[in-house]
């Protein structure tokens, strides 16, 4: 099981309509098929200042290759990211003890990253540091 978590804020300027309408947008990118389970909502403790979080198990790479090209998720994105103030990719963990499983996850992204560079440009700003 990959499990996937992403923190985040949202831009003062966003109102209650927007960040319900983010989480909403969140929670139907999480219930594809590839997802075996899900959670997204406030973040209770976060030293960083997140907010909310987002977590999503994923059975394997099959499922994670699936999942970032589902076209649900492809189309949430463009409707989350402009609401977000910043993001923070993971912690990530997984209980598959594959040595290069940390990397290959990696090339995934970056293949999205190359197949998407207006997606890739979106999110570039909004990564905390």
């Amino acid at each position: 099981m990959i499990v996937h978590m992403l923190r985040f804020t949202f831009k003062e300027t966003a109102t209650e309509e927007d960040r319900e309408h983010v989480l909403a947008v969140m929670r139907r990118t999480a219930s594809v098929e590839s997802v075996s389970f899900s959670t997204v909502g406030q973040s209770l403790t976060d030293p960083e200042g997140f907010t909310h979080a987002y977590c999503v198990g994923i059975a394997d790479m099959q499922a994670l290759r699936r999942y970032m090209h589902d076209p649900v998720h492809l189309a949430g994105d463009p409707q989350i990211m402009p609401h977000l103030a910043r993001i923070a990719i993971g912690p990530d963990l997984s209980d598959d003890m594959t040595p290069t499983l940390g990397t290959d996850i990696l090339a995934l992204h970056e293949e999205k990253v190359a197949l998407y560079p207006e997606w890739a440009a979106q999110l570039g700003p909004l990564l905390a540091a």
